[in-house]
């Protein structure tokens, strides 16, 4: 994109109605009075034989919580945060710890390594990859960074272009099920929760790696602690030649982020810039392997938190994402005539929320609401502007609005809440939706608890749903927005030795929407299903062996998970390019033992067995429909660690496996990189 060209112009047409909605909703931010029970109350109120809505009167020093009710996780699976055993929905939390030992370049190789999450890798190690929780699409997975929604509204490929290095990431939360009442309308089937490292530790951190097909990569985090203030720089850099032709990457991240402590209030400012240039080899179209993308993100947040019994938490966010799209990367020969423009687009996301709360005796109440305006810039999508801008040419904006209410009531015995999400988009005049959220666990010992849930959600179609049309696709601006309901139940067991959940969901979806087609020769349309129902099992069992056998043996842990999923899908016979194209099973293990001191291996292996089928390509023409095959990959990374400096040797798809996550792109095969990390 000529960026020289492109004018400084506003991301914000607010409609009328959003205007008076937002005057009510920043009255209401004044008017009102409210609180918080902060986490770290609610846990040592949890470990006591004081009921813990009592507890929020009570002062407490932090000598006073024990030990163990510190390290315990707090998640955000619930407006009240709580402790990861007290949520009453299936969290999986991958921790600081778990993504040091992790083969993996990218948040996405990680999430690969979840038996409960979908990847569906184009390119590697970050390039781009789509995301899906639960059998659903890519674009019904709100992606969020300290709790700021990053999902991109252009469309879902994009969400993970995220300014984080691996090195940044404190812990990663992955809440499965529908969750609009928790992260915003856009979590239709879940949410993952990226947050960062609050680093007072640690004053700098730097890596530097490199491997096959011209990889190479470093990163670098510096810290500054000063009194009550926190701040924090990370720049990363990596790059390769690709394995096959075309699949070339460049990308670059920087982060900021700087935390405040006033008078016992905080003050939190995130800032990041994520840029990417990539061979994207049959990305979007089998007909055409030169495809290339070049994009940019940044995002900006500001954040408070209030102290003391009342606690009021405001939040403002900023995200703009540039795309210039090739369909024919510039330098192929023989570029076609009728090919004269590449795609152009800019995304602008603003948002403002507030999250109240209220501790009472009788219990936990949170309120609140949010205004989120999503719009874009395209020379392809959107209605035409009067007067273009640069490269753009149309045009395309909408507001959504949201209102929250939700009580929980915690127990020495058991967690309930009731709460729902009050729902206005302008793109859809005069209505408002309700979306309502019941979530309930019961502690039956020290260390199992039961749990039950049934939430509703929704989601918008996307820019490129309504109005991506070309030669091979043709978009539809009368898509509904699609909706879920889903149920759940499951257990958590907690021991020293071994912990262990397993859940089980049905998840209903209507107006569901998906590129298809009816054949071969058909254009690929974007299409509401009228109803998809999913069924499936989940379960995760964990075992610390250093305490079960000993240190004397030289395994350290081990972790397995599955994931069962079965769909009834109606106009089954049709193509799917997504949605219909889901993973029936999925089962994953990780082994971490010692060899000698200091050299640790860590072992992560996954199958999965997908359902669906893709029309394959031979010589750049479509052949016949071709269905996915089941397939193994090992995965392992050697740790030697000498005081402050870790040496590490990755290697990926360890036996060479052939294998596509999506249609007619193939998958790295053996590769193998090393490096070195220095902590200060």
């Amino acid at each position: 994109m000529n960026k020289n060209q492109v004018k400084k112009v506003t991301a914000f047409r607010f409609r009328r109605f959003a205007r008076k909605s937002y005057s009510v909703f920043n009255s209401l931010n004044k008017a009102v009075t409210i609180g918080v029970l902060a986490g770290c109350t609610l846990t040592a109120a949890h470990a006591t034989s004081v009921n813990p809505v009592e507890q929020i009167a009570i002062e407490i020093s932090t000598d006073s919580i024990p030990p163990t009710e510190l390290d315990e996780v707090i998640v955000t699976a619930s407006k009240a945060n709580l402790p990861l055993t007290m949520a009453s929905k299936q969290v999986t939390v991958i921790s600081s710890k778990e993504i040091e030992r992790a083969p993996a370049r990218s948040i996405e190789d990680l999430l690969s390594y979840v038996a409960g999450v979908d990847i569906l890798q184009r390119g590697p190690h970050g390039v781009q990859a789509d995301i899906s929780l639960r059998g659903g699409s890519f674009d019904q997975t709100a992606i969020l960074i300290n709790g700021i929604n990053l999902t991109n509204p252009h469309t879902g490929h994009y969400s993970f272009d995220l300014p984080i290095n691996l090195s940044d990431i404190e812990r990663i939360e992955i809440v499965q099920g529908p969750s609009s009442l928790v992260f915003g309308a856009s979590a239709f089937s879940g949410g993952i929760n990226i947050i960062t490292k609050n680093d007072r530790v640690s004053n700098s951190y730097a890596k530097i790696e490199g491997g096959m097909n011209g990889l190479f990569g470093a990163e670098a985090r510096g810290v500054y602690k000063h009194k009550q203030s926190l701040h924090t720089l990370s720049a990363g850099y990596k790059r390769s030649d690709g394995y096959i032709a075309n699949s070339d990457y460049e990308i670059i991240n920087l982060l900021w982020l700087s935390r405040f402590q006033i008078n016992g209030s905080s003050l939190e400012f995130n800032a990041g810039l994520n840029e990417k240039a990539y061979g994207a080899n049959t990305f979007y179209s089998a007909a055409y392997p030169n495809q290339f993308d070049d994009t940019k993100g940044i995002f900006m947040s500001v954040k408070g938190e209030t102290n003391g019994k009342l606690k009021l938490i405001p939040h403002i966010y900023w995200n703009r994402h540039f795309d210039e799209f090739q369909l024919i990367r510039e330098g192929t020969i023989n570029v076609p005539s009728w090919y004269t423009n590449h795609n152009y687009h800019r995304s602008d996301v603003f948002g403002m929320n507030l999250n109240m709360q209220y501790a009472s005796v009788y219990g936990i109440t949170s309120f609140g609401g949010e205004i989120r305006n999503e719009g874009i810039l395209s020379n392809v999508l959107g209605k035409p502007m009067d007067r273009s801008i640069g490269e753009y040419t149309k045009s395309d904006n909408r507001t959504n609005l949201s209102y929250f209410a939700e009580h929980t009531v915690v127990h020495n015995m058991f967690t309930f809440s009731l709460g729902g999400l009050l729902n206005y988009n302008t793109a859809i005049i005069d209505k408002f939706s309700f979306y309502p959220a019941v979530n309930g666990s019961f502690r039956a010992t020290d260390n199992l608890s039961l749990y039950a849930s049934w939430n509703k959600a929704t989601r918008m179609p996307t820019f490129t749903d309504l109005y991506y049309t070309t030669a091979t696709h043709a978009g539809n601006t009368n898509l509904e927005a699609e909706e879920s309901e889903s149920y759940e139940v499951g257990l958590k067991y907690s021991h020293p030795f071994i912990t262990a959940s397993f859940a089980s969901f049905i998840l209903n979806g209507k107006n569901m929407i998906d590129w298809v087609k009816a054949d071969a020769d058909a254009l690929w349309e974007s299409k509401n299903h009228t109803k998809i129902g999913t069924n499936g099992v989940e379960s995760t069992i964990s075992f610390d062996l250093n305490k079960w056998m000993g240190h004397s043996q030289p395994f350290t842990s081990l972790t397995l998970g599955y994931m069962y999923i079965d769909q009834n899908i109606e106009e089954s016979e049709l193509i799917s390019n997504y949605r219909l194209n889901y993973l029936r099973h999925k089962f994953t293990a990780a082994l971490q033992h010692e060899v000698v001191n200091n050299i640790t291996f860590s072992w992560k292996f996954r199958w999965q067995d997908r359902i669906g089928s893709y029309i394959q390509y031979i010589d750049l023409q479509p052949g016949e429909l071709v269905k996915y095959t089941p397939f193994g990959l090992l995965d392992v990374k050697v740790d030697y660690k000498l005081n402050n400096i870790n040496l590490f040797l990755n290697a990926n798809n360890i036996f060479n496996v052939q294998q596509v996550d999506f249609g007619n792109i193939p998958q790295p095969g053996f590769w193998l990189s090393g490096g070195v990390s220095i902590k200060m």
